[in-house]
């Protein structure tokens, strides 16, 4: 189940990178920016550009996402059995205005919708907040790093 800070996070940040296994075995990692969260077991993404990932899943559906506040350095790992819902069925077409109401016009770029059945969730956090660091601390410094890196 997801608690309300990891549902916060996924809502904010919506870029998720997703691990899952290739057919030979071998890890693989992809970004996907569509997440929404459907309810406290469920999150889920809209697939436009991810063959290797649906490659990936149809071999071996269970996978972990990690989601992480690039400035508060927080965040959560999910893991979870995946499911793929194909537009143009009735499923895919109940949940496709979500995806609508946040990204508009892209919902119609998508090709399916990946569920994710949520089966753990684990908080995410950088070693400075062991030493006491604060959030709003790592907020400030994240702040400068990226308008120094974006001026």
């Amino acid at each position: 189940m997801l608690n309300p800070s990891a549902i916060q996070t996924i809502e904010r940040v919506r870029l998720g990178f997703v691990a899952s296994v290739t057919p030979g075995g071998r890890p693989a990692v992809s970004p996907k920016g569509t997440f929404v969260v459907l309810d406290d077991a469920t999150i889920a993404f809209g697939e436009i550009r991810s063959p290797g990932t649906l490659q990936n899943i149809g071999h071996s559906p269970e996978v972990e996402v990690n989601f992480v506040d690039a400035f508060t350095r927080k965040g959560c790992r999910v893991r979870g059995d995946t499911r793929v819902i194909r537009r143009g069925t009735q499923e895919y077409e109940k949940l496709a205005p979500q995806w609508s109401d946040v990204w508009g016009e892209l919902e119609g770029r998508i090709n399916a919708i990946v569920l994710i059945d949520v089966t753990a969730c684990k908080p995410l956090s950088t070693p400075p907040y062991d030493d006491g660091v604060t959030e709003e601390e790592m907020i400030a410094l994240y702040k400068t790093k990226y308008s120094e890196m974006y001026p």
